[in-house]
């Protein structure tokens, strides 16, 4: 399964500033997941799988690519869908600076409710973390993130942080760095322009 994971991303190595703050040199063309839906809907399938004896009552994604897998997956689990939207807001050091938020009308009807954050790609977490702090001010009860490819430790940690499981379905190891000490800026690498690939930012 972690194979037709792949096959619906297309990568670049390189030197990269990311959504998070974080330098990385993996970039991820997060258009191409769900450019042919019906291969998308069987890896998230698997997710759902996966998330099935949970109990859920919503599931809950970060727009863009993620929010689709989230949808795909609480029609296979029979749930209902929400959503987060990207916000950009002040941060300490660099690091997080994008924040998540539950539409208004929407923010209500999760209150009390057993929800499970599902994204498309998780690298150091930033979709991830803004919306569950948002979940979290909307009084969910927030029980499990699943996700269809993690790359590095980040999102292990923090689901460990939360004491809730996350499920994934395809894995790889990852370089993350802070800008202090990445290496390839040590060396005189330059970040590559990604502007024209921005909403490709959130892992």
């Amino acid at each position: 399964m972690q194979e037709k994971v792949l096959e619906l991303l297309s990568g670049r190595q390189g030197h990269f500033l990311l959504e998070s703050g974080h330098h990385g040199d993996l970039w991820l063309d997060l258009e191409t997941l769900c450019l042919t839906p019906h291969r998308a809907q069987v890896v998230a399938g698997e997710l759902a799988a996966r998330l099935s004896d949970l109990r859920l009552d919503a599931v809950c994604g970060p727009l863009v690519e993620g929010a689709f897998i989230a949808l795909m997956v609480a029609l296979q689990l029979g749930t209902h869908f929400t959503y987060s939207e990207r916000f950009v807001g002040p941060s300490a050091e660099g690091l997080f600076p994008a924040g998540y938020r539950v539409p208004a009308s929407l923010r209500e009807g999760l209150r009390g409710q057993r929800v499970a954050i599902v994204n498309d790609v998780i690298n150091a977490g930033s979709a991830v973390r803004g919306t569950w702090s948002d979940l979290e001010e909307c009084g969910t009860n927030i029980v499990a993130i699943g996700t269809l490819l993690v790359l590095g430790s980040a999102a292990a940690s923090f689901a460990g942080s939360k004491n809730i499981p996350l499920h994934t379905v395809a894995a790889l190891p990852n370089n993350l760095w802070i800008a202090s000490q990445c290496p390839l800026c040590a060396s005189g690498v330059p970040l590559q322009d990604v502007a024209a690939f921005s909403t490709s930012l959130r892992i």
